[in-house]
């Protein structure tokens, strides 16, 4: 058992598969059940380009955290960062303070979420069954990483499915579309590409998350290999299953059912059996179920590394000596999440995420710069990036910030 200034430390567990499935959960979350049809009504039938364009600006900062998760391999992440490279020890609690606001509001809303697909099977209101899940996942949390991330990686397997599912659906009922692809290629108007760059910011939202694979770096193991490999790969492997899921969808579902729905994949079994839309649904609710979980995860670690950095009460980093997860950070986590669940408009905050999370990317970025401009003689054993990453890391995430709010 490790044990830090006599407190219990995190079991490093976690290998580079289970790293990616862990990665890949969060980042092909519920996101992508939802946001298509919101995409698809800024950017139209171009929105698959919508998520390539939010693709390449998580891919600049998704480098810069590939050396400072390196670099400084520690829960809280991102606050260890601005710490060490702003050098500002308010900052720092505030950017970590920003993460977990992301995670706990994001959980809040894919509970409810949950809950509603779950009242299609449950006849029991969405409160109570919004408290079921959020209790569940906080239990599933506290058991152990090993286990909560074993279990989230089978949800992660089983959520893959059914994005493949869709995409196997919707070509077998019309195979004409791959004779349409040509359409997604947006021409040079305009118009067209401020719906894209206007979009971007929304199908931004279906890539936060992977940041998350840096804020459990005290559970990896050998985390200065594993860590670049599970960020890259999981970027890569997201925008390729976003990009084909969208495609398809954009290309099959009428544009005018597309853009009015909540629920957009589920239209691609509009005209499927009974048993194949029930298992669809169940699927969206292992994914709802398993973003919700990935993100307490992520949040408890956050305050317990915000703990152990000094910035937030000794108690919150306390660590199970059985379980050997933070207790009382999780515990903290749930607490928080039903206050949101109940009291708070969900649906409002949710859509603040993107925007907390972009001004996040974009102070790591700064932070980044300034590190290898201030350090450039040391050769430490970390990834490296060149230094231009961080620089067009944050134009980027500073220009789709921008872009988002000025060409609604």
């Amino acid at each position: 058992m490790q044990v830090h200034d006599g407190r219990t430390a995190l079991k490093r567990s976690l290998n580079l598969p289970l790293l990616i499935l862990y990665g890949l959960g969060v980042t092909i979350g519920a996101g992508i059940y939802v946001l298509v049809g919101a995409t698809a009504a800024k950017a139209g039938i171009f929105a698959p380009i919508s998520f390539l364009l939010a693709a390449g600006v998580v891919g600049f900062t998704g480098y810069s955290y590939c050396e400072l998760s390196t670099r400084y391999p520690v829960s809280a992440g991102e606050a260890a960062y601005v710490r060490a490279g702003l050098n500002s020890r308010a900052l720092s609690l505030i950017i970590g303070l920003m993460v977990v606001a992301s995670g706990v509001v994001s959980s809040a809303a894919v509970a409810i979420g949950a809950a509603a697909y779950l009242r299609t099977f449950v006849p029991l209101s969405a409160e109570m069954l919004t408290v079921a899940v959020i209790l569940l996942v906080g239990l599933v949390a506290v058991w152990g990483i090993v286990e909560s991330v074993a279990l989230a990686a089978l949800f992660t397997v089983i959520e893959i499915g059914g994005l493949c599912l869709v995409v196997w659906i919707g070509l077998a009922d019309h195979p004409e579309a791959l004779d349409h692809i040509s359409r997604l290629a947006p021409p040079f108007e305009t118009d067209v590409w401020r719906g894209i760059f206007s979009a971007g910011l929304l199908a931004f939202f279906s890539f936060v998350g992977f940041e998350d694979m840096a804020n459990v770096a005290e559970e990896v193991k050998n985390p200065s290999k594993t860590l670049p490999r599970g960020i890259i790969v999981t970027l890569i492997l997201a925008a390729l299953v976003y990009f084909v899921v969208v495609s398809v969808v954009v290309l099959v579902v009428p544009m005018a059912s597309l853009v009015g729905s909540d629920a957009p994949l589920a239209l691609i079994f509009a005209g499927a059996g009974p048993t194949t839309r029930g298992l669809f649904n169940i699927i969206a609710i292992i994914a709802t179920v398993n973003g919700a979980l990935i993100q307490v995860i992520m949040a408890s670690r956050v305050l317990y590394g915000l703990a152990s950095q000094g910035s937030l009460p000794s108690i919150v980093a306390r660590v199970n000596p059985v379980t050997r997860t933070p207790l009382v950070a999780t515990t903290l986590i749930i607490v928080i999440i039903l206050i949101l669940a109940a009291f708070l408009p969900i649906g409002k905050l949710a859509e603040a995420t993107s925007t907390i999370v972009l001004v996040v990317f974009s102070v790591v970025n700064l932070s980044l710069l300034r590190i290898k401009w201030r350090d450039q003689a040391d050769h430490g054993a970390y990834f490296r990036v060149p230094a231009w990453v961080p620089v067009v890391g944050f134009l980027s995430c500073a220009g789709l910030l921008i872009s988002g709010y000025l060409l609604v």
